[in-house]
């Protein structure tokens, strides 16, 4: 987290050294004030947890609070800044902890909106202020007297008298103001200002209109005929998608912001396959008003030259620097490691699903033809079926969505920690489709509030994530209130929600930043929950996905949505010996997104593409590491990668570098027992309870006892020279 970041979404609680305010400070807080009258973010929320009123929240209530917020925070850091008094932990460091309360109750739900149910005035919104609050960043962040006084306490930090918490703290505030641009001289740091407004704008346009593209490029399709493979209520789905578009009597297939779309594993015709894939892939290089390659190019060039004027080469270089990586040759070497094999394997299955496509087209007498990106997933179920006489449509029927919630990830959640799950009815929701549930501990106390919002609609960003609307701080006495997030298409009216087997591992997973959120026992805000380092933030959440398929959890949620009979004994056993199958192609579309992220931040300045060369710039970074396997596009193309617009520019590693973490604790738990309380207890105690009060590397060290090998990661991925023989690889001819 950064320095500003944490200030302006520090939470509620006036320090008692800004008691000593300074007559201008006190007069801005009694216009905040006045202007927020009637606000519900003038005051805390006085629901359960501080749990947002979303039933009094209104759109017109924004704008007034940024505006005081900014006006109330700004006046509380003058009187930090300009204290007669020495610097001292209490006066400096615990007044910026505590300050912005009203900014960070109005921008904590505002950008959960934004992101989860957004509208025009939202967007508007958004946009209007992207300037304005990185102006408000900087202008804390850059403030010279502020900087001062916390260099003195980060020099004098082991003489304070501080426990090892606050001497971090100490450590983490300075090196943010440092990579903040605090040490720059003033010419510089009017020129970064310029720089951090520009992008945070920039970023802004690029989100919104990633979301106008996916709407716009939906595929309209004539007949339902064309539909084959689809289920009935997947059909009536995309005729009331199309109704509601104004294509009447037509069918609309809605996309999803990756490059692979769901319908392409079951549709059997390949021409609207591909024009599924090549509406997917186009998206943000149309040439029409959502073009996003002059936004990536500008984005570029303003980077590096933010990371030449803080001392690194790179723009790559300078994220690293503060991530548990250090180096981009660490990245550059583990993800080189990685992708040979990760290729082989995918030719491999390449060739196998050639195979397959050969000996189709041979049966009808057909000509037959080349493996293209829309055949894989397609091809990829018949060879399921063929190896394992299993498709992913059989597991269906027994992943009821609120099973797979209740019974599976809660279940596995209270036979690893004791905590349980209790439906919040009376709470107000900001969308009908949310369930809210009480969480308590193994003695009965209350722990969390726990926000699952499921299904995609256009309102909502793509992917799935996990939020905070309150994080836990004993500095402030708060308890977490997070979400979890997922696009699961919504079924028609009465019918179940079936899940696919991807979609149950990625609520595992979500819910593993939720437990990371909820169990945060920190006394600083600034090291609550999920603040870790972006490469380290996965790895508890990579870590719960294990439970998905272990035997008693599957056994305990894996049952008929009619008949509540238990999923049979062969089926659960396919889905165990399916584990690794295809994985070479998630891990070589997974490393094309990652090796694209890191090539274009690691080149210089005088080396970034322009606009019109983003898409040939793609073509040579993929060739460069090795991943020009055309069969297998990039997870994200640069157009419509949102991870790099946003938290994970130059960070998008961070998922596989969280696995090597997470198959090395995999196997540590799987060493010592299994689903054990001992085991949950011992991980929560030592990793999922600290934040980043600790050096990460120091936290999975004191879970597991030992350095992480990327042996485990490799045998998990089915990478560590394994590759299965007896199928030719595709061919040559198919790299770009």
């Amino acid at each position: 987290m950064t320095l500003a970041l944490a200030i302006t979404l520090a939470g509620a609680g006036m320090s008692p050294a800004l008691a000593q305010s300074t007559t201008e400070a006190e007069a801005t807080m009694s216009a905040s004030v006045e202007a927020l009258k009637g606000n519900p973010f003038a005051v805390e929320s006085t629901l359960p947890l501080q749990y947002p009123h979303f039933d009094r929240i209104r759109d017109e209530h924004f704008a007034p609070a940024f505006d005081a917020g900014m006006a109330e925070q700004l006046a509380e850091v003058r009187a930090i800044a300009g204290n007669a008094e020495p610097a001292s932990f209490e006066n400096t460091i615990l007044a910026l902890e505590t300050s912005g309360q009203t900014l960070s109750r109005a921008l904590r739900v505002f950008y959960n909106l934004v992101g989860t149910d957004t509208n025009d005035a939202r967007k508007k919104l958004q946009a209007d202020y992207a300037g304005k609050l990185a102006a408000h960043r900087d202008a804390i962040s850059l403030d010279p007297e502020l900087f001062a006084r916390i260099k003195t306490l980060h020099d004098a930090r082991d003489t304070l008298g501080l426990e090892a918490e606050g001497v971090r703290l100490v450590e983490e505030y300075y090196k943010d103001l440092v990579r903040s641009g605090a040490a720059l001289d003033e010419a510089q740091k009017a020129r970064l200002k310029e720089i951090n407004a520009e992008l945070a704008t920039l970023g802004t346009t690029f989100s919104q209109n990633v979301l106008a593209e996916v709407n716009d490029s939906a595929v309209v399709v004539d007949t339902a005929a064309e539909l084959d493979g689809l289920t009935p209520e997947q059909i009536q789905t995309a005729a009331d998608a199309a109704k509601a578009r104004g294509h009447e009597g037509k069918y609309v297939i809605t996309l999803l912001n990756t490059t692979g779309q769901p319908p392409m594993p079951q549709l059997t015709n390949r021409a609207l396959r591909e024009r599924i894939h090549t509406a997917s892939v186009i998206r943000g290089a149309r040439d029409n008003q959502w073009d996003n390659r002059e936004i990536v190019a500008t984005v570029l060039k303003l980077r590096a030259e933010r990371a030449k004027m803080l001392g690194f080469d790179t723009y790559a270089a300078y994220v690293l620097a503060g991530e548990t990586a250090k180096t981009v040759d660490a990245v550059n070497g583990m993800l080189g490691q990685l992708a040979p094999a990760a290729v082989a394997n995918a030719r491999a299955e390449g060739g196998k699903l050639q195979a397959m496509i050969d000996a189709e087209q041979a049966a009808k007498g057909e000509p037959t033809f080349q493996l293209e990106p829309w055949d894989w997933a397609y091809y990829t179920e018949k060879v399921r079926k063929a190896e394992y006489d299993f498709d992913e449509s059989q597991l269906k029927p027994y992943l009821e969505m609120k099973s797979v919630l209740e019974d599976g990830v809660f279940f596995a959640a209270t036979e690893l920690y004791g905590i349980t799950f209790k439906p919040r009815t009376d709470l107000p929701k900001y969308h009908a489709d949310t369930w809210v549930y009480e969480v308590s501990n193994a003695d009965g106390s209350q722990l969390a509030f726990f926000i699952f919002d499921p299904y995609a609609r256009d309102s909502k960003r793509g992917g799935a994530w996990m939020n905070s609307y309150v994080s836990q701080s004993e500095l402030e006495g708060t308890k977490p209130v997070v979400a979890n997030h997922q696009n699961i298409p919504k079924p028609q009216p009465g019918q179940p929600t079936l899940l696919t087997w991807d979609e149950v591992t990625t609520m595992f997973h979500e819910f593993g930043h939720a437990l990371h959120g909820m169990f945060s026992d920190v006394e600083y805000p600034y090291f609550s929950g999920t603040s870790v380092p972006r490469d380290f933030v996965e790895f508890p959440s990579q870590v719960n996905e294990m439970w998905a398929d272990w035997p008693s959890i599957l056994a305990n949620y894996a049952k008929h949505h009619e008949t509540g009979e238990p999923m049979p004994q062969a089926l659960l056993d396919k889905v165990v010996a399916t584990a690794k199958f295809n994985q070479g192609f998630a891990t070589t579309e997974y490393l094309g997104a990652a090796m694209l992220d890191q090539y274009l931040h690691q080149l210089p300045a005088d080396q970034l593409p322009a606009a019109g060369d983003i898409l040939a710039t793609e073509a040579t970074a993929l060739k460069a590491a090795g991943l020009d396997f055309k069969p297998v596009p990039p997870r994200y193309r640069t157009t419509y990668f949102s991870h790099i617009m946003g938290g994970y520019a130059a960070g998008y590693y961070a998922y596989i570098w969280s696995e090597v973490l997470d198959a090395n604790t995999v196997a540590w738990i799987e060493e010592n027992g299994g689903l054990t309380r001992e085991n949950g207890d011992r991980f929560r105690a030592t990793l999922l309870s600290q934040g980043g009060s600790k050096d990460a590397l120091q936290l999975f060290t004191d879970f597991s006892g030992k350095d992480p090998d990327i042996q485990p990661l490799l045998v998990k991925r089915g990478l560590d020279g394994s590759v299965e023989d007896g199928a030719p690889p595709a061919e040559t001819t198919q790299q770009d």
